[in-house]
């Protein structure tokens, strides 16, 4: 395997746990566990839109938000992406329907595994943002797309697997 076949392969990981998720209502899915702020229908939204926002500053390519907007009816709050999000800002992500969550994320995902499989291996050295120290590569941002996809995803299991 190749650093593009690892990526590609590493990328769909949070999709396949996202669909092993118990089948949730709408009130476990919008439950703040403990009252944290963040619950199982934010963990997922959020894990879509830090892809197709990040994906789309590396491709220049519209967000696949553009084909979702509608449907997850969030109003302004749905064009971010979360990071950065009071508990009230978080409180506001509000979405009853699993299904249309994972669909979202794997339009996301899709998307970064096709725009990887268009990179050659040098393209992954690129430097693509010198406001960190040490500046942020092609290669380094994608790991961070995923690994932060990676985590919320678990945190949604972990939330959908605790008892009520």
């Amino acid at each position: 395997m190749n650093s593009i076949d690892i990526l590609t392969d590493l990328s769909q990981r949070p999709l396949q746990a996202a669909q092993a998720l118990p089948d949730l209502s709408p009130e476990q899915l919008n439950d703040h566990l403990g009252g944290h702020p963040n619950s199982v229908a934010w963990l997922l939204w959020h894990s879509g839109r830090e892809i197709d926002v990040q994906l789309s500053a590396l491709t220049g390519k519209r967000e696949q938000w553009e084909d979702f907007r509608n449907r997850f009816d969030l109003g302004e709050i749905g064009e971010t992406f979360g990071y950065g999000h009071s508990p009230e800002q978080a409180a506001e992500i509000k979405v009853d329907d699993q299904q249309l969550l994972v669909d979202y994320l794997a339009a996301t995902l899709n998307a970064f595994t096709d725009y990887a499989k268009t990179l050659s291996e040098d393209d992954f050295d690129e430097v693509i943002d010198r406001n960190w120290t040490p500046a942020v590569t092609r290669g380094v941002r994608m790991v961070s797309i995923i690994d932060d996809a990676i985590q919320h995803v678990a945190q949604a299991a972990f939330i959908a697997g605790a008892p009520a």
